[in-house]
C-alpha cells in the first residue's frame, strides 16, 4: 500500500510534511488534489521535504501527498526520437493536443505512445540464456535510428517465451525470461530507469577517438573525444546556441539530445523551430529523425529545470547501451545551477559563493562524469559526449559555475565578445580555451590524418600565442619598430585567423569541413610561412613579401577548395613555390 501524508507547509516548489512518514529518499510522490508530480529530497524525524515539479500555486496545507514507492523514473523505448519533452519527460506535442498551448497542472501524459504499433523483428529464441543489455528485438524507430530492445540490466535467466515478428505496442510483452529461482520477468519494448542513477556498463574506455564536428577551431585546435566533456562559456550574443547547432548538425554522433534548460521561452521556441528545419547532411532527411529535444524554459517550474539535465542524461545512456554515439547539448548549465540556488534558498541551506549551494561543484561533477566511451553490457561500444553551454553574467568567467565547470571538463571553448563583435565566428578565443584531449588523440591523428598534423597544430598554436604577445608591443609603439621576422609572424597569424579559425556557418563549402581538408589547409598555411621565413632570413624585406597576393589566395582557399577535391591543394604548393622563386630572382 502506498504511503499517504498531508501537506504542512509550502514555499514555492518546496512542500513539507510534519512528523515521521513512510516515504523513502528520492521517492516520487503525487502532491495535492491535482496530483502534482514531486520527489522526496530530505527526511528527518521532524519533517519530510518534497520538491514539486509543477506550479504549486493554489496548494493548501492539509491536502494529501501519495507515495508511489518508486524513484523518479523515465520511460525508455521507441518513440523518444523525433519527440519534444519537458523536464520530467512529458511529451509537449501530446500535451498541446489535450490542453492547448498552456500545460495544465497535474496533467498525466505517457512519455511513449501506447497505441502506436511498431514493426518488431525478434532477435532471440526460446531456450537462450540472456542477461542485462542483450538485444532481444529491433524496431525501425526512424529512417536514421534502429531501436534495439534490450533486456533490463538486472535481469538474468532463460528465454521461455518469444512472440513472432510483427506489429506490437510498447505495452505488449515480447519475451518472458525465467530466472534461476523460477520467477518470470516479462520484457516489453520499453523499460523504466531512475534518472539520478547512471545505467551500468561493463567497462569505461579511454577516450582516444575524436568527435569530429566539421568546425576547424574544434577539430584541429581544441578537439573533443567521443565520450568527452566540453564547456562553451560566453556572454550574451557570443554564439553559444549557434555553435551548439553546428555541432549537433555536423558532428559524427548517431543521436543528438538537446536539453534547453532554463532559457527564455522565445529563445527556446526559436531553437525548436530551427531544429525542425535542420537537414541532416548524412541522409538529407530532417535532423529530428535522430534527435530528442527536452524543453524546460525559464517560466516553467524551477524544480523541473533541475531534473531536465538528468532526464536527458538517462535517455542518452539508454541509446549508448544500444551501441550508438550520443552527443548531449545542454543549454545552459548556468540556468540549471540557478535552479539549484533557488531550491537551496527555499530549503534555508547555508549559501556558499554568490548564493550557490555548497554542493554546486559535486552536482556539476555528477553531471559530467556520466559522459564516457563505454564497453556496454551487450559487448557493443557506445559513447555519451556532453557539451554544456555556460552563461556567466556579464561574460565573467571567474563566477562560480564557470570555474567549477572548468574543474570537471577537459575541453573549454571560451567565447570572446570582442571576436563576436568583430563578426569572427565561431568566436572561440584561442588564448582562453584549451583541450586536454590532444595527447589522447595524437595516435588517431597520426594513423588516420597525417603524421605531420600534431606538429603542425603545435606550431599554429605557438604562432597565435606569439602574435598575442607581439600585439601588446604594437599597441604601444606601432608595428614599424618590429624586426621583419616578427612582422612575418603577424602576417601568418592573420592568415591563420581569417583563413583557418574563422568559418562561415552558412557557406555551402565552409559550413562543415572534413578533417583531411583541415589538415591540408593548415599545412599549406605553414608551408607559406616557412617559405616566407626563408626569404626573410636571406635579407628580403617584409614590405616586399607582404605585397604578394599569395597571402590572400591562401586565406580564400577555404571557399575555393571543395571538400571532396583535395587534390587542388597541390596547386597552392606550386603557387607558393612560384612566389618564392620569383622573389629570389628579383632580389638576387
Amino acid at each position: 500500500m502506498n504511503a499517504t501524508s498531508q501537506i504542512h507547509a509550502i514555499s514555492g516548489p518546496i512542500v513539507k510534511v510534519a512528523g515521521p512518514t513512510d516515504f523513502s529518499m528520492q521517492e516520487m510522490v503525487y502532491v495535492g488534489h491535482d496530483q502534482l508530480i514531486g520527489e522526496v529530497i530530505a527526511i528527518s524525524d521532524e519533517e519530510t521535504t518534497i520538491q514539486v515539479y509543477e506550479e504549486t500555486a493554489g496548494l493548501t496545507p492539509g491536502e494529501d501527498i501519495v507515495g508511489t514507492s518508486m524513484p523518479m523514473k523515465v520511460q525508455l523505448g521507441p518513440g523518444l526520437i523525433n519527440n519534444i519533452y519537458d523536464g520530467i519527460e512529458r511529451p509537449l506535442k501530446e500535451i498541446e493536443k489535450q490542453s492547448g498551448y498552456m500545460i495544465k497542472r497535474g496533467i498525466n501524459v505517457a512519455a511513449l505512445d501506447t497505441n502506436k504499433k511498431w514493426p518488431v523483428t525478434m532477435k532471440v529464441k526460446t531456450g537462450e540464456q540472456v542477461s542485462g543489455g542483450v538485444v532481444i528485438a529491433e524496431i525501425p524507430e526512424s529512417n536514421a535510428v534502429t531501436h534495439k530492445v534490450m533486456v533490463p540490466p538486472q535481469v538474468v535467466g532463460e528465454v521461455v517465451e518469444v512472440v513472432s515478428d510483427g506489429d506490437y505496442t510498447v505495452n505488449d510483452t515480447l519475451v518472458k525470461v525465467k530466472h534461476f529461482d523460477g520467477s518470470l520477468t516479462e520484457i516489453k519494448a520499453y523499460q523504466e530507469w531512475p534518472i539520478r542513477q547512471a545505467r551500468p556498463v561493463a567497462e569505461r574506455y579511454e577516450s582516444t577517438i575524436p568527435l569530429l564536428t566539421g568546425q576547424r577551431i574544434i577539430d584541429s585546435v581544441f578537439p573533443i573525444a567521443k565520450g568527452g566533456t566540453a564547456a562553451i562559456p560566453g556572454g550574451f550574443g557570443t554564439g553559444k546556441t549557434t555553435m551548439q547547432h553546428q555541432i549537433a548538425k555536423y558532428a559524427d554522433a548517431d543521436i543528438i539530445i538537446y536539453i534547453g534548460c532554463g532559457e527564455r521561452g522565445n529563445e527556446m521556441t526559436e531553437v525548436l523551430e530551427d531544429f525542425s528545419k535542420l537537414i541532416d547532411p548524412r541522409s538529407n532527411a530532417p535532423l529530428m529523425e535522430r534527435t530528442v529535444l527536452i524543453a524546460n524554459t525559464s517560466n516553467m517550474p524551477v524544480a523541473a529545470r533541475e531534473a531536465s539535465i538528468y532526464t536527458g542524461l538517462t535517455i542518452a545512456e539508454y541509446y549508448r547501451d544500444m551501441g550508438y554515439d550520443v552527443a548531449i547539448m545542454a543549454d545552459s548549465t548556468s540556468r540549471w545551477a540557478e535552479a539549484l540556488r533557488e531550491l537551496s534558498g527555499r530549503l534555508e541551506e547555508m549559501p556558499a559563493e554568490e548564493g550557490y549551494p555548497a554542493y554546486l561543484a559535486s552536482r556539476i561533477a555528477t553531471f559530467y562524469e556520466r559522459a564516457g566511451y563505454m564497453h556496454n553490457l551487450n559487448h557493443s561500444e557506445g559513447s555519451v559526449s556532453i557539451i554544456g553551454a555556460v552563461s556567466p553574467q556579464g561574460g565573467d568567467f571567474s563566477e562560480p559555475v564557470t570555474q567549477n565547470t572548468k574543474r570537471f571538463v577537459r575541453c573549454f571553448w571560451g567565447l570572446d565578445s570582442n571576436l563576436a563583435h568583430a563578426r569572427h565566428y565561431p568566436a572561440v578565443s584561442w588564448m582562453n580555451s584549451y583541450s586536454q584531449y590532444v595527447g589522447d588523440l595524437s595516435n588517431w591523428y597520426n594513423k588516420n590524418i597525417s603524421e605531420d598534423f600534431v606538429a603542425d597544430r603545435a606550431e599554429m598554436v605557438s604562432l597565435l600565442h606569439e602574435e598575442d604577445q607581439l600585439m601588446e608591443v604594437v599597441k604601444l609603439i606601432g608595428p614599424d619598430i618590429l624586426p621583419d621576422h616578427q612582422k612575418l609572424v603577424l602576417q601568418t597569424a592573420k592568415v591563420l585567423r581569417l583563413g583557418f579559425l574563422q568559418q562561415a556557418s552558412f557557406h555551402k563549402i565552409d559550413a562543415t569541413v572534413p578533417m583531411a581538408k583541415q589538415a591540408q589547409m593548415l599545412h599549406v598555411i605553414l608551408y607559406l610561412h616557412h617559405r616566407a621565413k626563408t626569404l626573410v632570413q636571406w635579407g628580403m624585406p617584409m614590405s616586399y613579401i607582404s605585397k604578394s597576393d599569395i597571402f590572400n589566395k591562401v586565406i580564400n582557399m577555404k571557399f575555393d577548395v571543395a571538400n571532396d577535391d583535395q587534390a587542388v591543394f597541390e596547386n597552392y604548393y606550386q603557387a607558393i613555390d612560384a612566389f618564392y622563386e620569383k622573389a629570389m630572382e628579383e632580389n638576387g
